[in-house]
């Protein structure tokens, strides 16, 4: 028997084995378009990388790689969480991976290991990751209340700042 699941769970599934036994749902992360885009991203700076220089093998081209294979690691993790808010958590972490990925592009650049039209089609590709990562965040986020949350956050503090100062008005009244 298959449960539905939210739309942000794309290709998740729930099965019921037997009377008493749950195998509890994991997303599809294959299905995740921001998955898809940072995996690509991902083969594409290991090809890159492979001409940088020797030297650079336990530095620049580790650390380039780890950022990139963080971002598709992270989504696949979290899509194997239970909740909206870990999932979201894993999300978070994939979309500072992917800064840092960005930035380490740059660096390549500048220091000459990457020339101008690698270097741009690299950051072109962090760059529509990072906005299909960021619409996939913001959905989520939508689904957990996050954002209804902090809108009533921003309500209650206008709120108590309003009554706040008519209760000091009341006060110098009396004064």
């Amino acid at each position: 028997m298959l449960i539905s699941m939210p739309k942000w769970a794309r290709g998740a599934q729930s099965v019921v084995s037997g009377p008493w036994s749950v195998v509890p749902f994991m997303r599809d992360y294959t299905k995740i378009d921001a998955w898809k885009l940072a995996d690509d991203l991902t083969v594409a700076i290991y090809e890159r990388t492979r001409s940088f220089p020797r030297e650079e093998i336990y530095g620049l081209t580790s650390q380039l790689r780890r950022a990139a294979y963080s971002v598709p690691a992270n989504i696949a993790e979290g899509s194997s969480r239970e909740s909206k808010r870990d999932y979201l958590h894993f999300l978070y972490i994939a979309r500072g991976s992917l800064s840092e990925a960005q930035y380490f592009v740059h660096l390549s650049h500048r220091l000459g290991y990457l020339p101008d039209g690698e270097a741009e089609k690299l950051d072109a590709r962090t760059k529509s990751t990072f906005a299909c990562l960021h619409g996939l965040i913001k959905a989520v986020e939508k689904e957990t209340g996050k954002l209804s949350a902090v809108v009533a956050a921003i309500t209650s503090a206008i709120v108590l700042l309003l009554w706040s100062r008519s209760q000091w008005s009341f006060v110098s009244c009396l004064f």
